[in-house]
């Protein structure tokens, strides 16, 4: 009978688990000299190792030739515990035997000798599944067991545990496997099963697998079926993935507002007999390596990605703002949400999906709002926006009350004009400062009171190591002139704008331009990011 390659290449000793060294040397070190604990919790996400360290660790204490901290596989007792002949060591699958009664059976065993090995073991499969009752009665056996007893308990969803499970345990967390240690395992797994496959091959496979080792071989296994060499191109097909370059071409197209390329790919994912959900997540997966490249200067640090797809990364994040791109991935993962509910919909989902992220007009969502505005703000500090500045105008003269005129303002014209050489500033050459709210709420200390004057007012920076702070009226000035705010602001703004500024380098001024509730009159206040 065909055994499963995840069965078959599991490792015997600590030595062949890969990625878990931080633990492996531990469990080594103390079956080795005779110090392991009476009760182990293993923690972490699927196939990492927890249940494969568990039956090394229980034929490590039970052999009787141990090998370096590791099993020798050899003698009897490691052959007993292989084939599943020997009683003294149960493994319980919590799930299925999760009751108080189950959980007494072990309490009323425990008080026996082994039969034929030194130590009477108790793997407790993902024992987060068993009940309240069950853990009550667990806990003074697994705080006081016998001597010859040791107890090792395995779980994906430490949460679940109560604290004083959790106390009473020697706890190892198992990480997930990094992509070169997987590739490192496939790749010899490979060779010894005489399957042909390209490094892009396993590449991909390590990264679909996400950190799971069991996972990784499982996808090796599966591809290998077609008894051809593995490319990445097979490795795509075998799991229904949209492939990378349809995730770029994607991207380029909501940039773009390419309709025909957005219908033309989910059309193929859909013909192909492709799942949607699959793809969805891929793309998801390729804002947030967006996002982070476009947030850190470590990118390398977070990403998994060759030289290759690191320049097209960064050609792709270029075309978007961050706040673009955090809206993006918010509709995302509420459309995926849409699609686990919505059966034969997804096609649809993704399709209106992918048509709003390319025209933000469509979605009257705070978040869409707020990215247009960071559009709005690149684009006026650029000069590829011009604001022309507010007009006065006088309106015709009634007939029944000629003796009544008024002034009306009309509403800027905002126009798409080509570059200036320099960006349009406020008021000659003075630009308005970003985040005065932010900034202003950092140097009140003590004196808050004064914090809604100089909310109300607003800064400007002419470059030239000046600040100029406008008010609505003297009394505001005053306010802020005698809380003695002056110097703490002149530092924070330094900060802020990367300049060396003295108290005498900040003015203060009353503005006719401020509106009678303190804001600003002007298209440029109206654009900077109210905080």
């Amino acid at each position: 009978m065909h055994q499963a390659l995840y069965r078959k290449w599991r490792p015997q000793t600590f030595d062949d688990v890969y990625g878990q060294e931080h633990i492996t040397s531990i469990l080594k070190y103390e079956t080795e000299n005779n110090k392991f604990s009476h009760a182990y919790l293993f923690c972490g996400s699927r196939g990492t190792g927890k249940t494969t360290c568990a039956k090394i660790l229980a034929k490590a204490v039970n052999c009787e030739s141990p090998v370096g901290g590791s099993p020798c596989n050899c003698c009897p007792s490691c052959r007993a515990i292989d084939s599943g002949a020997a009683t003294d060591v149960l493994e319980m699958d919590a799930a299925s035997n999760n009751g108080v009664e189950n959980i007494r059976d072990i309490r009323d065993e425990v008080v026996y000798t082994p039969t034929s090995l030194k130590y009477r073991v108790y793997i407790v499969d993902e024992v987060h599944m068993l009940s309240g009752s069950a853990f009550n009665a667990l806990l003074k056996t697994l705080e006081e067991p016998p001597s010859h007893v040791v107890f090792i308990l395995a779980t994906t969803e430490l949460h679940k545990l109560p604290a004083t499970i959790i106390s009473r345990c020697q706890r190892f967390d198992f990480r997930r496997i990094a992509t070169e240690v997987l590739m490192a395992r496939l790749s010899l797994i490979a060779e010894k099963e005489g399957i042909v496959a390209d490094e892009g091959a396993l590449r991909a496979i390590a990264k679909l697998a996400q950190g799971g080792m069991r996972d990784a071989i499982s996808l090796l296994e599966l591809c290998a079926g077609n008894r051809t060499a593995i490319d990445e191109a097979l490795v795509e097909t075998t799991v229904g993935s949209g492939g990378k370059d349809k995730i770029v071409k994607t991207v380029k197209a909501v940039c773009s507002s390419d309709y025909d390329t957005i219908f033309g790919v989910v059309d193929d994912i859909v013909r192909s007999s492709k799942d949607i959900g699959v793809f969805w997540q891929e793309l998801m997966g390729y804002y947030r390596d967006m996002l982070v490249f476009k947030t850190t200067e470590k990118a390398d640090r977070y990403l998994d990605l060759t030289d290759n797809e690191k320049q097209t990364l960064g050609e792709t994040s270029a075309l978007f703002t961050k706040e673009t791109i955090l809206t993006h991935c918010r509709m995302l993962d509420s459309s995926l949400y849409e699609m686990q509910r919505a059966g034969n919909a997804k096609r649809v989902i993704a399709e209106m999906t992918l048509i709003k992220m390319c025209d933000s007009s469509l979605d009257t969502g705070l978040d869409n709002i707020l990215s247009r505005l960071s559009r709005l703000e690149v684009a006026i500090s650029s000069g590829a926006v011009a604001a022309t500045p507010p007009q006065t105008v006088k309106p015709r003269e009634k007939e029944a009350a000629p003796e009544v005129k008024r002034e009306e303002t009309v509403t800027p014209e905002i126009k798409v004009t080509d570059p200036p050489k320099a960006a349009v500033a406020t008021d000659g050459s003075l630009k308005p400062i970003r985040g005065w709210r932010e900034i202003a709420s950092r140097c009140v200390g003590n004196a808050g009171y004064v914090l809604p004057f100089l909310e109300g007012a607003r800064a400007y920076f002419d470059g030239q190591g000046k600040v100029t702070v406008r008010f609505a009226g003297d009394f505001a000035v005053d306010m802020v002139k005698n809380a003695g705010v002056k110097p703490i602001l002149a530092s924070v703004l330094s900060a802020e704008l990367h300049a060396n500024l003295g108290e005498n380098d900040v003015r203060f001024e009353v503005s006719e331009d401020m509106g009678d509730d303190g804001t600003a009159g002007d298209l440029d206040d109206l654009v900077v990011s109210e905080q």
